[in-house]
């Protein structure tokens, strides 16, 4: 992905988030491929999402089951 498919792709979530979040797990993927990508160009990560991204993290942690 380059600068303008992350640019468009971030547009996109935005969009989508607004109205129905969906799956939340579908959404925590997207946000971390997302900021992903960011971090691989060097871009400036809006802090709204890395808060939303380590939110869902830390809920999926806490659903899942104890390791054997």
């Amino acid at each position: 992905m380059d600068r303008v498919e992350i640019e468009a792709e971030l547009a996109l979530l935005l969009n989508e988030m607004e109205g129905d979040f969906g799956d939340a797990h579908e959404v925590y993927l997207r946000v971390r491929q997302l900021l992903s990508s960011m971090r691989a160009y060097g871009m400036d990560l809006p802090q709204d999402l890395v808060h939303l991204e380590e939110e869902l993290e830390a809920q999926f942690r806490s659903e899942a089951p104890p390791e054997a």
